[in-house]
């Protein structure tokens, strides 16, 4: 009989290995998938492909035991040789090959160059081919880039005393109401995918004060734009005994500022890889919502059409006037109309036209939506009745206020979004692994 006792040893070796011994002129094996074969007479430089970069690899003839004619690009591979320096080659060392043990090879050519830096073909294509063209090095930079921007979100907050937790997506009704939900039979009763983790997220307050949540989010609207996703990924936090909604936006400014710093130290590969340079959050501007309308029209000469809400276009503008005054990339807009904010917003105690709320504009984007939620029960109920929405709808949202709730509010950032920004991207397609919109269903 056989136990396991934990993670077995591998006799091949990764990357980072290498880097951290003393391997120069020692026999290494380690394995990965052929990137590129590059054929120079008698040597061929052979270069693998492994999660943490590249690796270049020195064929000589009568050196290795495989004929550098029988591999092919894309095949896995395990490879063994000897470590030697080379500042030219990633990392700054080479493997000069004695032995290539073929583990799987590849059917056919593939559709489209992914070896190449840039791979000179259409987003579509690129979507449509998604498995294929995520191999490339760009590519895959964007999303180690989303990885440390998640990891900066959970790290942060743990250090801020939040609790993770895990929402149910399968939901009654959405949070936000609206027609713009993916509606589903569920065993013979309506169901919805959730919208949002609001109802989830507020309720755990009672529970464990601060509490986030990574996870998908659905909203049906049929969109076609460069902007909008109908599945994408939401970081949303909430916090409880929270003095005002600025509490939220100063909790978000820490996480923006402890991610950059986790970017610039451990990503600094795919930065450079995608040429991004990180915007400075040291300091943050705010400015309220009517105010934010006003600037943008008196400074480019623009007619405030839709007194309630922020175009696209306005987005834009205001995040241009805030970048040429201030050169911040991140502006908060504040007090937003309630008329355009969901019930649980609380409205602002100076003047009820207005709520204690907010969106984030990230170089001229909205990437976060949040504010301070109304805590008392009967203020909740009598906004819900000047809006004619029945309690009994969500009466098991009402309980968590019933039998009290402490003064809270939260947000939710647009993870793709964010990314996209960051990335100075058109399209926020872009910023996803595989992403959802009303036309795309697979892969």
């Amino acid at each position: 009989m056989e136990f396991l006792t934990g993670v077995r040893e591998k006799e091949t070796v990764e990357i980072r290995t290498i880097l951290e011994g003393s391997y120069v002129g020692r026999s290494v094996t380690l394995n990965g998938a052929v990137h590129n074969i590059r054929h120079m007479g008698e040597v061929a430089f052979v270069i693998l492909r492994k999660a943490d970069g590249l690796v270049q690899c020195v064929y000589e003839k009568g050196k290795a035991d495989l004929d550098i004619k029988e591999l092919k690009e894309e095949s896995a591979v395990e490879v063994t040789g000897t470590v030697a320096r080379e500042e030219r080659a990633p990392h700054g060392f080479e493997i000069r090959l004695e032995a290539v043990k073929v583990l799987s090879a590849p059917e056919e050519v593939l559709p489209i160059a992914v070896s190449k830096y840039k791979m000179h073909t259409s987003l579509e294509a690129r979507l449509a081919l998604r498995p294929v063209s995520l191999r490339n090095v760009g590519e895959r930079a964007k999303f180690k880039i989303q990885e440390g921007i998640v990891r900066g979100f959970r790290d942060f907050l743990h250090s801020q005393g939040f609790t993770e937790i895990h929402t149910p997506k399968i939901v009654s009704r959405g949070a936000e109401g609206g027609s713009n939900v993916f509606r589903l039979d569920y065993f013979n009763k309506k169901a919805e995918l959730g919208q949002s983790p609001q109802f989830y997220k507020q309720t755990m307050v009672g529970v464990y004060d601060r509490v986030f949540e990574v996870a998908p989010v659905f909203r049906a609207e049929k969109h076609n734009t460069t902007r909008h996703l109908n599945e994408y990924v939401g970081l949303d936090f909430e916090m409880g005994y929270i003095d005002g909604f600025e509490d939220v936006m100063a909790m978000e400014t820490g996480f923006l500022q402890y991610t950059m710093e986790l970017l610039a130290r451990e990503y600094r590969k795919e930065l450079e890889i995608l040429e991004v340079k990180l915007p400075d959050v040291g300091r943050i501007p705010a400015v309220r919502f009517d105010r934010a309308k006003e600037l943008a029209a008196e400074r480019y000469d623009r007619r405030i059409k839709n007194p309630y809400d922020l175009e696209p276009e306005e987005e834009i503008l205001i995040g241009r006037y805030f970048k040429e005054e201030y050169d911040s990339d991140f502006v908060f807009v504040t007090h937003y109309p309630s008329r355009k904010r969901p019930f649980y917003a609380m409205d602002d105690p100076a003047d009820s036209k207005f709520t204690l709320s907010f969106d984030l504009l990230f170089r001229g984007m909205e990437v976060t939506t949040g504010g301070q939620r109304i805590h008392d029960y009967r203020e909740l109920l009598a906004k819900m009745e000047r809006r004619n929405m029945d309690p009994d709808d969500i009466s098991s949202y009402l309980m968590i206020f019933k039998y009290g709730m402490p003064p809270h509010g939260g947000l939710g950032i647009g993870l793709e979004r964010l990314t996209m920004r960051l990335l100075d991207e058109s399209n926020v397609r872009e910023a996803s692994l595989f992403p959802r919109d009303v036309t795309r269903l697979v892969p």
